[in-house]
């Protein structure tokens, strides 16, 4: 069975600034910036896709050869029969969506 993704569209606040007549009284920024609760909504939104985007940067870096892509499914797969667990592909994912985890049953 095929789970269907349900992603939701997070918006970012809109921008708090001084008006015009505010502006010309004195050298206040001119930009608000975000209350506290509009900051971590936006940490949230941000931080929070660490999904693989397939972007295959992983793939490039892999000394081993062993991270490749699936033509069918089109997700990436990780070939661990050769994989010598470096991390290289850990450490350059742009969304840290591998993790190194140490296997103790080896």
């Amino acid at each position: 069975m095929v789970k269907e993704c349900k992603r939701k569209v997070l918006r970012r606040p809109k921008r708090r600034s001084l008006s015009l007549k505010n502006r010309r009284k004195g050298f206040s920024p001119v930009e608000l910036g975000f209350n506290k609760k509009e900051a971590i909504s936006e940490a949230r939104r941000c931080l929070g896709l660490r999904e693989c985007e397939s972007c295959e940067i992983c793939s490039l870096f892999c000394p081993d050869l062993c991270i490749t892509r699936d033509e069918k499914v089109g997700e990436v797969m990780i070939d661990l029969d050769y994989c010598k667990g470096c991390g290289i592909c850990a450490s350059v994912c742009p969304k840290g969506a591998i993790k190194m985890i140490l296997d103790e049953g080896v």
